[in-house]
């Protein structure tokens, strides 16, 4: 499992749940409490412990720790740059949802050891859709789940998501917007933040 997935899992369990989770999930799964360096590999059967020492220790089903997790990435004022990197997507989340199915290949551009799952939306009705994860690591389709509902609120749009299929290799997540205008959305500028 590629580093930054790592460490952003650490930081996330640190920063939700405090220092104190982190250094008791850490010692559960055997891992230095210092964490994961971001550009490094480490075995998947690592991730899976910390995974389950954090599932163990907080009583949350794997799976809501990985949405959870997905909601950070986005949410999290640390995370500011994979917010607007994500709002680049698109002016809308309708533009954003299309252009999930080119997420991993600028994804490799920045990190090119970075193996994201092949990512296609299909339309299955009026405001309906399928985001279709070939080949993906379990984990990943939650998260993809949080930072879908982080990037929904940040457009000020209300969906519905559900997850199918999660344990093969044709997980999917279907997507029903329910109200494209549910709140005002975030501010966002392609010039970034103004200096002060």
């Amino acid at each position: 499992m590629h580093g930054l997935i790592n460490r952003a899992l650490q930081d996330f369990l640190r920063d939700a749940h405090g220092r104190e989770a982190w250094a008791a999930i850490a010692g559960a799964a055997d891992v230095d409490v210092h964490g994961f360096e971001a550009m490094l590999t480490y075995p998947d059967a690592l991730t899976e412990a910390v995974l389950d020492a954090a599932s163990a220790h907080l009583h949350t089903p794997r799976a809501m720790i990985l949405e959870d997790l997905g909601t950070y990435l986005v949410s999290d004022p640390s995370m500011e740059a994979l917010r607007r990197l994500l709002r680049f997507g698109g002016a809308n989340f309708m533009e954003f949802l299309y252009s999930l199915d080119h997420l991993p290949d600028r994804a490799r551009l920045a990190v090119p050891d970075l193996d994201l799952p092949d990512l296609t939306l299909t339309e299955d009705g009026r405001q309906s859709y399928t985001l279709h994860c070939r080949d993906a690591w379990a984990g990943f389709c939650p998260i993809l789940q949080g930072i879908l509902r982080a990037m929904a609120d940040d457009y000020g749009v209300l969906v519905m998501l559900d997850i199918t299929g999660l344990e093969g290799p044709r997980t999917a997540i279907r997507i029903r917007l329910l109200d494209m205008r549910f709140a005002r959305g975030r501010d966002f500028s392609l010039k970034g933040a103004a200096a002060p």
